[in-house]
């Protein structure tokens, strides 16, 4: 990195720099690790051989580190990406898949800087989480705006990571004042001509989406300088030398097709790590040679496969629960990836469900609800510029081809792209009857990646919410016990045990001293190791609470030297949700409809492939209807299978549907009912029960309501004053009411 130097302070002076001081620090023993991430970047660098773009910092690292050429992300959106980011876990195994949910998560997930804090490290996150889960007092030592390496101990190794935003999504079209000064400093050399952008072929080649595309790589620069100025901090603090560094992306570029979608436009990201010369024999122990400067890596390389890499470089323990691989350290895979795998579940306010594989060449996309179109609204989607000027276009009349076809009004049930060919996936090869194997294959591989991992997807986010939050109540930590020891360990200082009955739950300490120290460390939480042992000053007080992922955190107790001990608090909270879903379906490893899996089936829950609707092709016995109407996700998806052809005549279906709604079911089975009833029958009362839900606990369940009644379209116009209300409701319910409200009031 020291080719850097002469880099870093001519571009510092143009963008900013962070505020240096040499810090007096020996050699370490572990490597340091420095994450620097940036929002919503697909690999448009100039190391990646993308021309127009301006990233001299950036390229500079990709020279003198190791560049990554087939890194994915699991998610083409920020939250689930850095849900599966932090864990090691892919989201859909731990509940955490939906746009901005609060996930319970099972009890061995931990945010896996917990480990590196009880290791020793110093661990800082500066600032942005949103890991779909409150962030746990044990994940950081400090998570602020101004937290990086500068607050340890001496000598004490960190693990930093610094997020920037400045190529977020809505700084394209809405830059906030940050990101204005910062692009405003570029030189007319550093700017991007909107006339010299590549327009990709699904986009209509407009100036409008040339002036978005420019302005995202006038954002790649700025945020390039951005990257000189911790790199300047760091060299300047003398760390360099002991610091792995990695910069990457944490999924697409923040435009229409490429962000939220799963294809190599919103998973394929950049990945640079630069690997300091006396570090490269611990990071690859098998071949050094590999970590040479400018080298590449073309391994399939996922996001879950992070976390166990840290854990590896920094000597720590393999975690067994962590679905990826390490890729470096002594832990590396004997054998590199041969797939890696993405999902797609509630966008925001949208739901829609979708799976992918891709191995080296071929990407295969399933579509679970293929009657959602691709085109979907989704209220902070539509504020870019670009996609108003697509939507524009099409109700003119004027689009055609790859642009045309993002508005058909269904998506196939399956998809095939060949990357290599077709680097844009647009042409679907799903019945080129020369791939049949290939299809084959990667469609087995999906399912059997779903089985594995124990993907609850396929549960309606309604029914799953109640199972992790029964009446919307979150569960609470029990508070820890504290045992003192009987003996000192040496004059005035002796050691205490925390414990707690909460499975899963991890234990923040923090020692306020007699004499408090002019520093903030004091005050800070820190993560009690595994054995629960802690060293205690006569005289100074110990609080102590326990956290759990999806809990509130427990009271916070304290304790002092010649206290008797502390109980722990009884568990009060349910078993986790995983318990309660494989005791309900009779030992079955995950509780998902069945159907999806068994293509032999000529009616399924969800469409086979081939098939875009195979209702109706065989009715179902009575034995059978009852069978699937046990497991409640199995019911939603059937009613909503029939309820797409249900017809006036169709007095079976609507008879089994109106079952629903007056025995004991579940709020959300009944809310399916309503909803296709109204299309067949007086709608009153089925409008009374989606209205009424407008306020039940359960914020999905509000937005499953006024789902509904969006689109019900006309038919909900005799409750227009309640989705009026409901405008001002949760930021969700408000946006699907607020759609629905406009189109009612258009006519």
């Amino acid at each position: 990195m020291k080719s850097l130097i002469g880099l870093v302070p001519l571009l510092c002076c143009a963008f900013g720099s962070f505020e240096t001081s040499a810090a007096d620090t020996p050699p370490v023993a572990r490597p340091n690790i420095l994450w620097i991430s940036v929002e919503d970047i697909s690999p448009d660098l100039g190391c990646y051989g993308d021309n127009h773009a301006v990233t001299p910092t950036i390229d500079r690292l990709a020279a003198e580190g190791v560049r990554f050429t087939r890194c994915f992300t699991h998610a083409g959106v920020c939250a689930p990406s850095r849900s599966g980011l932090i864990t090691g876990c892919y989201p859909p195994s731990i509940g955490t898949h939906h746009m901005r949910c609060k996930g319970v998560t099972p009890d061995f997930v931990k945010c896996f800087p917990e480990y590196l804090r009880q290791a020793g490290y110093y661990c800082t996150n500066n600032v942005k989480t949103d890991y779909q889960f409150d962030v746990p007092a044990t994940a950081w030592d400090e998570n602020s705006n101004k937290a990086d390496w500068r607050g340890r101990d001496r000598g004490q190794p960190f693990f930093s990571v610094i997020n920037f935003t400045t190529t977020h999504e809505s700084q394209i079209r809405d830059p906030s004042p940050a990101t204005k000064k910062l692009v405003d400093k570029l030189s007319p050399e550093q700017r991007h001509d909107p006339a010299k952008m590549i327009v990709p072929p699904f986009y209509p080649d407009t100036p409008i989406v040339r002036r978005d595309i420019a302005n995202y790589y006038d954002n790649i620069t700025a945020v390039d300088g951005q990257v000189a100025g911790v790199l300047k901090k760091l060299e300047e603090d003398g760390l360099a030398d002991d610091t792995i560094v990695w910069f990457w992306g944490d999924h697409g570029r923040g435009m229409p097709r490429y962000k939220r979608w799963l294809y190599d436009t919103g998973l394929h990201v950049p990945l640079i790590v630069y690997v300091p010369e006396k570090w490269r024999q611990h990071v690859r122990p098998d071949n050094a040679d590999a970590l040479k400067p400018g080298s590449t890596i073309d391994d399939l390389t996922a996001f879950v496969d992070f976390a166990p890499t840290v854990l590896s470089l920094a000597g720590l323990p393999k975690q067994e629960h962590f679905q990826g691989q390490a890729f470096f350290g002594p832990h590396r895979a004997e054998k590199p990836r041969e797939h890696v795998y993405g999902h797609r579940d509630r966008m925001d306010e949208t739901y829609d469900l979708i799976r992918t594989v891709r191995d080296k060449r071929f990407r295969y996309v399933r579509n679970f609800m293929p009657w959602q179109p691709y085109s979907q609204d989704i209220a902070y989607m539509n504020e870019m510029p670009t996609m108003q000027e697509w939507r524009r276009l099409h109700a003119a009349g004027e689009l055609t081809g790859p642009q045309a076809d993002w508005f058909r009004k269904q998506k196939p049930v399956e998809e095939l792209y060949d990357t290599e060919a077709d680097p844009y996936e647009i042409n679907n090869l799903a019945h080129d009857p020369r791939l049949v194997i290939t299809l084959e294959r990667l469609r087995l591989r999906l399912e059997g990646w779903m089985r594995e991992i124990g993907d609850v997807g396929l549960i309606p986010e309604p029914l799953f919410d109640e199972l992790q939050r029964p009446g919307a109540k979150s569960d609470q930590a029990a508070a820890p016990g504290i045992v003192p020891a009987s003996t000192e360990i040496e004059p005035g200082l002796t050691s205490c045990q925390l414990t707690c009955l909460t499975p899963g739950a991890s234990i923040a300490y923090r020692i306020r001293p007699v004499a408090p120290k002019s520093n903030e460390s004091a005050s800070r939480w820190k993560v009690a190791p595994s054995n629960g042992l802690v060293p205690l000053q006569g005289g100074d007080e110990l609080e102590a609470k326990a956290c759990r992922i999806g809990f509130r955190d427990s009271e916070v107790v304290r304790f002092q030297p010649g206290q008797p001990k502390i109980d722990p608090a009884k568990n009060e909270a349910l078993p986790h949700w995983r318990t309660r879903v494989i005791a309900s379906t009779n030992n079955d490893h995950y509780h998902v409809p069945s159907a999806p899996f068994n293509h032999s089936l000529s009616t399924t829950i969800i469409p086979a492939p081939g098939d875009v609707s195979p209702v109706g092709k065989k009715a179902l016995s009575d034995a059978k209807r009852r069978e699937k109407f046990q497991n409640p996700a199995n019911a939603i998806w059937l009613m909503n299978e029939w309820g797409r052809e249900l017809k006036k005549a169709d007095t079976r279906n609507a008879s089994v549907m109106r079952d629903v709604i007056y025995r004991e079911s579940p709020v959300p089975m009944k809310l399916v009912a309503a909803r296709w009833l109204c299309e067949v029958e007086d709608p009153t009362p089925h409008l009374k029960l989606l209205v009424e839900n407008l306020a039940h606990p359960q914020a999905t369940v509000q937005l499953q309501a006024i789902t509904a009644l969006a689109d019900l379209g006309e038919k909900a116009r005799p409750v227009i004053e309640d989705i009026r209300k409901a405008t001002k409701g949760g930021e969700y319910l408000a946006r699907v009411s607020q759609r629905a409200l406009a189109k009612l009031e258009a006519k």
